[in-house]
């Protein structure tokens, strides 16, 4: 079948399936190590993930932003890497050894090594900057590609990612949990907090940076915007400052599930306020086919799926967060197949198959008012987020890409994203969307394995009763 005919096949049959009502196939549980019965090589899927970060991994101990795979030859890990890139590098390691595909020993001495880089990084306030050279470690100030200048940033959301790594290479390596209290002792996520002023909630959101300039005195200079969307990946970085005490537990509450009525936003939502936490929120959603949710900012699947990689939110707050979370797994599913006519899905920002990097998403399923469009580019780690929520379908979507595109790479796992409508494969895989692979489907073949720091300590204690108390209005 060629990929022209498969394509309306797969469109015909999901409009059919829709038509007459027929749910998509339900995610089921698969055993610990095992494939599922329709003989996806999820474990042969990990190790050649495994190999791309490896792979990306310099000889300093960093994990790279990205690599051509598109030669014979041994590619060479990009110049630039970022406090994400490393985070993931860390916790794919720590999967690899808990599904086997790496000895214990090899761990440690590969998380020592990358521990090492980092605590010879360059750091300001306690965090680490946005953008490092992989291959010494040394600040970038131009960028490796172009020779544009680059003003060394303090991200809030980049460093959640590095230190989320810290504490799952801490827990997997005891040895090195003295090394990593240590580096973790000045981060302070209050440096990217402005407290809630009732007077003028607009200048006190009680949120957080995006981030800061460290070049000016005192904190920096800000940058214009606060996170101000709940269900966007920063939220990894208010759960760990609340979780070490850091940030006030209601500031949790500060978040926006949509903006206000009336701000201007892709949707007027509806729902409804209540109070918690002494705390008045709006309880809002919009509806998207008929199923109501809580958007993202964009539209995108790693906005919402990435942080339940590590904090277990639909067992916490199932009728909220786990809800939800289905909900936009089926909106992007719906875009794909029958809204688009695209035949896949799964939109999240990724290389663009041509080059360059850019947003891909749902634009009904964000906030924004121009939110990010799917465009036809189809991002395989979309899936993979999605394997907990429409397991079938995604591993379908994933047999389809390979089969139809050729985008499953022997050597280093999917190729980082495909353009439906012409065919093109990007010919990279970067380190962020190889880290969402490899947690995706270390959490599938073995649950919880990297969720344990995030099940313990301040997330049992503070985080938990704030999603248990979760009321979304969906």
């Amino acid at each position: 079948m060629n990929r022209r005919t498969f394509l309306t096949t797969a469109t015909a049959a999901a409009a059919s399936a829709a038509a007459l009502g027929a749910p998509y196939p339900a995610a089921a549980a698969t055993p610990a190590g095992h494939a599922p019965a329709d003989g996806a090589p999820l474990r042969t899927w990990f190790e050649a993930t495994y190999r791309s970060l490896q792979a990306m991994t310099t000889d300093f101990g960093l994990t790279a932003d990205k690599i051509d795979v598109s030669g014979t030859g041994t590619p060479v890990p990009s110049a630039q890497t970022s406090p994400t890139n490393i985070g993931c590098g860390l916790w794919s390691t720590v999967a690899a050894a808990g599904l086997g595909v790496i000895s214990p020993d090899v761990m440690r001495r590969r998380l020592s090594h990358t521990l090492a880089a980092v605590e010879r990084l360059e750091r300001a306030h306690g965090f680490w900057f946005n953008w490092y050279d992989a291959h010494d470690g040394s600040l970038l100030t131009t960028w490796p590609e172009t020779g544009d200048p680059v003003r060394p940033f303090l991200s809030s959301v980049d460093n959640a990612w590095l230190v989320t790594g810290l504490l799952i290479a801490a827990d997997a390596a005891p040895a090195l949990r003295p090394r990593i209290a240590r580096l973790l002792s000045d981060a302070d996520w209050s440096y990217y907090y402005t407290p809630y002023d009732p007077a003028d909630p607009v200048a006190g959101p009680g949120q957080l940076r995006g981030g800061y300039w460290p070049d000016k005195p005192g904190k920096g200079e800000p940058t214009g915007h606060h996170y101000g969307a709940l269900n966007t990946e920063p939220r990894m970085a208010s759960y760990l400052g609340i979780a070490d005490g850091s940030l006030p537990t209601e500031h949790y509450w500060h978040l926006f599930r949509t903006l206000l009525p009336g701000m201007g936003q892709e949707q007027e939502p509806q729902g409804a306020y209540v109070t918690l936490d002494g705390v008045r929120v709006w309880q809002g959603h919009y509806t998207h086919r008929g199923r109501k949710v809580v958007p993202t900012w964009g539209g995108s699947m790693f906005e919402a799926l990435m942080v339940p990689l590590f904090v277990p939110e639909p067992a916490w707050s199932p009728h909220s967060w786990g809800t939800t979370h289905r909900r936009y797994v089926r909106g992007q599913i719906d875009h794909g197949l029958l809204e688009s006519g695209y035949g896949y899905w799964g939109f999240s920002p990724a290389n663009v198959p041509e080059g360059g990097y850019r947003e891909y998403g749902v634009d009904a399923l964000g906030m924004q008012e121009d939110g990010y469009h799917s465009l036809g580019v189809v991002t395989p780690h979309a899936s993979f987020l999605a394997l907990p929520f429409a397991r079938d379908a995604a591993l379908a979507n994933l047999g389809a890409l390979d089969r139809d595109f050729g985008a499953y790479d022997d050597r280093y796992g999917f190729r980082d994203s495909v353009n439906t409508a012409t065919g093109r494969v990007s010919d990279f895989v970067l380190a962020l969307d190889q880290g969402m692979i490899a947690a995706a489907l270390a959490q599938h073949l073995r649950p919880g394995l990297l969720q344990r720091p995030f099940r313990t300590g301040g997330f049992r204690s503070r985080v938990r009763p704030l999603l248990a108390k979760e009321r979304f209005s969906i």
